[in-house]
């Protein structure tokens, strides 16, 4: 590991890159710090909701709210988004779900360099979504980490981690909410490390390293020929987006909570086998998936055994295309 030379006493002049609410809660905690943040870079306002009115991102909002002066280039690559962090004559730049790939002449705009707040622990889940990869694969344990910024995407030296462990009851909602947190934390003491010369950079381990690519729509079609408790997991994974989502009749049927069993049916994967007390009782390839909380098209979230109810769901109907 390489020892870093210590950072100057507040306040150093930041800049801020990132878009959702993940990157707001780190933007957050650094404006409450003792450094001063000189401006912020984020995506394009875009279309939301139902409406598809034209919303500013969470940390645009949150920037404007303190003074904050915002940048929302569309590119990079013209020249004019490097030269206006430049203007901003940084000393550090601190980048959080930006969404942006930045160039070599952006990094090297701060004094300091660029460090990013990843949620995952590295080199495990580089790319866009860590969060969703985590809660797929089973993991025991994530967090986040606070690392230099190169070319390559998340593939610089790593300064400082932190962990937390991934509960039976987190979702991706939930678990981002956490990290999140964690991560404004983890920066902060990163930051105070580096100032009092402590804080080293460890190269990460090519043989360690894991991709977690962009979750899309289609990602979270429920596949019952696969294992319960791989689905189950999916119904944690991808809440609140974009859903582990079924069919019935035709009609969308998002899984919101499930629970295992163990057993096997000896049914066709997607077979409803019973209608218990919590709700129904879904064959797949290996084991039973009890449905605790769904959500019908259209509809609110509800009780898998009230929707059960209401929509006269039968023992031997198949859920899926």
């Amino acid at each position: 590991m390489t020892p870093l030379d210590p950072l100057p006493p507040p306040p150093l002049r930041i800049v801020f890159l990132g878009t959702p609410d993940f990157a707001a809660t780190i933007l957050r905690g650094l404006l409450e710090g003792p450094d001063r943040v000189v401006g912020a870079f984020s995506r394009p306002d875009a279309p939301s909701g139902r409406g598809l009115a034209t919303v500013a991102p969470p940390v645009k909002r949150l920037a404007a709210e303190h003074g904050v002066a915002v940048e929302q280039p569309r590119t990079w690559k013209d020249g004019s988004a490097v030269a206006a962090l430049r203007a901003l004559d940084p000393d550090l730049a601190v980048v959080a779900a930006y969404g942006r790939i930045l160039p070599q002449e952006a990094l090297d705009a701060p004094r300091f360099g660029c460090v990013n707040v990843h949620a995952s622990l590295l080199p495990r889940w580089r790319g866009a979504d860590p969060i969703t990869r985590a809660i797929l694969e089973g993991d025991p344990e994530t967090g986040v980490t606070i690392m230099r910024m190169v070319l390559e995407m998340d593939a610089g030296d790593v300064l400082w981690r932190a962990t937390t462990p991934i509960g039976p009851g987190d979702d991706g909602g939930t678990l981002e909410a956490r990290l999140a947190d964690l991560g404004a934390g983890a920066l902060r003491d990163a930051i105070a490390a580096w100032r009092e010369g402590r804080l080293r950079a460890e190269p990460q381990d090519p043989a360690r390293v894991t991709h977690a690519g962009l979750v899309r729509r289609e990602d979270g079609r429920v596949d019952w020929g696969r294992a319960a408790d791989a689905i189950e997991r999916a119904t944690r994974a991808f809440a609140p987006w974009p859903g582990a989502v079924t069919e019935r009749s035709g009609k969308s049927l998002k899984l919101w909570r499930a629970r295992v069993e163990p057993s096997a049916p000896g049914a066709a994967p997607g077979t409803v086998v019973s209608l218990d007390a919590e709700g129904p009782a879904v064959a797949t390839g290996a084991g039973t998936l009890v449905l605790s909380e769904v959500q019908e098209a259209g509809k609110r979230r509800m009780a898998a055994a009230d929707w059960a109810r209401g929509a006269r769901l039968a023992v031997g109907e198949r859920l899926g295309a």
